[in-house]
């Protein structure tokens, strides 16, 4: 048995693929045919190019040109007539084989552009060690895996999984994510519960644990599972997930209700979406509008920047699906564990508190222009709400708006049409700006709380480490008294406040911030029903009185056992 942190709900029964790269270690020693050392390279070499160019049209049709053009800078790499003549000089000249050779020469190159000083440069290293290590595979006819041509179902064991793969594996195919590394908040569950994946993070040392083929039970709700477990144990499982999936389908009858309390108090409950595709899980659970679109991943997983038309169409399917229905776009949130690599951006120390998101944006305006062009443009197709991230002070606020001030008189300048009544917000998730919303609040038309990055700031806390995991605290009294002041601010102010951390979604904390006056809970598709069928049976004025009480207790335990105590009596 194993136990990590339960990430993203479900049950999943599946084969092992396990992720990981093995170091691969080649002899310098003389061959005998050098011919047929440069005909094996040459086959290799076709072999590559194949499979570059199916890959390059999978992600095409399932994600867009735009994700498909690294693919398209891939083959590019691989056809460079300067590698490809030293790897042939290097065979012929010192008659090693062609495995050798090759990696001599893409180690050589990785080496040279990682040790450039621009950014950009500095980033290729990862292009060609990836191109170079495939063809090295192909040589070797070592097994190649693959996320965007999976071709059977499969539960994926890595150490964690980057932007960039769950952009461009073949979901279709993946049954669950298990991972070394990561907290409810990393990249990988977040995503996980995006794409309604059971999902366990956490588990140190779980791709030595599990080999390729060994058959997988998960409980991604409370973080269990077994490796080639025995029969009763299977039986279990499928039984948990017969279970899971009746109690999904008893939900959705409650798809088109309204969220409301007991006694009459109304609630929206939004989704978060990473892309346009995500739209169709938010319209299946019931979702009330779209509370957090994190509009990064259209500048992931390509060599350049999106631009103002690739945006624009974005935004405008999302807008158009969601048929008048509230949809949140957060403005470019990069930096930190999102990283672009044709963006030259520094290398830091503590990059969570570095140069990321708003502070990029109002450094760098004409990428921000653009963005908020683009989403101008859109307006007119939907509902829609600009939201600032990372925001620390009114300076920033005041500096973001004048430069939308400035996108609109453009627009207005070429009569280009736009909607004249767009609510603008900003993400509360830096402790300063939860202090002084009192003062922002007179700068915007709403807040949305994100705890994922509050919990961190206001804790100390590396929501990523699992090491300390246990120390990332949604429960702790300083971050729900923080919460209760930013929805005092917006309050007081005249203002609507929302939540768009994963805080929002998790069924023990629901009623506390529902007690707490919060307007709008955002959060994944498949947390939406279970979320509204808990709603619909509490009493907000019970759920009042049980909030203050949280809010005099000075420790996260004591607060979830008065929370569990006196949950029956708003139920009542």
């Amino acid at each position: 048995m194993f136990r990590g942190i339960g990430a993203s709900p479900g049950v999943a029964i599946g084969k092992a693929l396990v992720y990981k790269e093995e170091e691969i270690k080649i002899d310098g020693l003389p061959v005998k045919d050098i011919n047929s050392e440069l005909n094996a390279l040459e086959k290799a070499l076709t072999a590559t190019k194949n499979q570059l160019q199916a890959i390059k049209t999978v992600t095409e049709k399932r994600l867009g040109a735009d994700k498909a053009a690294i693919f398209e800078a891939h083959i590019m790499i691989l056809e460079d007539p300067e590698m490809l003549s030293q790897v042939k000089d290097k065979l012929s000249s010192e008659g090693v084989s062609a495995a050798f050779a090759l990696k001599s020469v893409v180690d050589s190159f990785v080496s040279i552009f990682d040790a450039m000083g621009d950014a950009y440069l500095k980033e290729r290293a990862a292009d060609i060690k990836d191109v170079g290590g495939r063809l090295l595979k192909n040589l070797l006819g070592l097994p190649i895996v693959d996320l965007s041509t999976l071709e059977e179902e499969v539960i994926l064991v890595a150490h964690d999984l980057t932007p960039s793969d769950t952009a461009t594996m073949n979901l279709d195919k993946v049954l669950g994510f298990i991972t070394n590394i990561g907290g409810r908040t990393s990249h990988t569950a977040i995503m996980a519960r995006t794409l309604e994946i059971p999902a366990i993070v956490g588990i140190g040392g779980i791709t030595e644990l599990v080999k390729a083929g060994d058959i997988i039970v998960l409980d991604g709700s409370n973080g269990e599972g077994y490796i080639n477990p025995d029969s009763v144990t299977l039986e279990a499982f499928e039984n948990k997930a017969r279970d899971y999936r009746e109690q999904r389908e008893k939900l959705l009858a409650l798809k088109d209700s309204v969220t409301i309390t007991k006694d009459n108090r109304r609630v929206e409950l939004a989704c978060n979406i990473g892309t346009p595709k995500d739209v169709k899980g938010v319209l299946e659970n019931g979702g009330e509008g779209v509370g957090l679109y994190r509009t990064e991943f259209l500048y992931m997983n390509r060599s350049s920047m999106p631009s103002e038309e690739e945006q624009f169409e974005a935004y405008r399917e999302v807008l158009e699906k969601l048929e008048g229905k509230p949809v949140i776009i957060r403005t470019l949130d990069i930096g930190g564990d999102k990283e672009l690599p044709y963006l030259s951006l520094p290398k830091e120390m503590n990059p969570f508190l570095g140069y990321r998101a708003i502070r990029i944006c109002l450094d760098q305006p004409e990428i921000f222009k653009t963005q908020l062009r683009a989403l101008l443009r859109a307006s007119i197709y939907g509902n829609l709400k600009i939201m600032y991230p990372m925001i620390s002070s009114v300076e920033e606020v005041r500096a973001a708006n004048k430069i939308l001030a400035e996108v609109k008189a453009e627009l207005d300048a070429a009569k280009i049409p736009y909607s004249s009544d767009i609510e603008v917000g900003i993400m509360i998730e830096i402790p300063s700006a939860a202090v002084i919303g009192d003062m922002l609040i007179k700068e915007v038309d709403f807040f949305s709380i994100g705890t994922n990055d509050l919990i961190q700031y206001s804790t100390a806390v590396d929501r990523i480490n699992e090491k300390i995991s246990h120390l990332y605290e949604p429960f702790h009294p300083a971050v729900l008294r923080l919460i209760k002041l930013v929805i005092d601010h917006a309050h007081n102010g005249g203002k609507w406040v929302g939540m768009c951390g994963e805080m929002a979604g998790d069924t023990k904390l629901i009623p506390v911030l529902l007690g707490l006056g919060l307007d709008e809970f955002s959060m994944s598709a498949g947390a939406v029903l279970p979320a509204r069928e808990l709603i619909r049976g509490l009493s907000y004025q019970q759920l009042k009185k049980l909030a203050e009480g949280t809010l005099l207790l000075p420790t996260a335990e004591e607060i979830k056992k008065y929370v569990q105590e006196n949950m029956t009596r708003s139920m009542a």
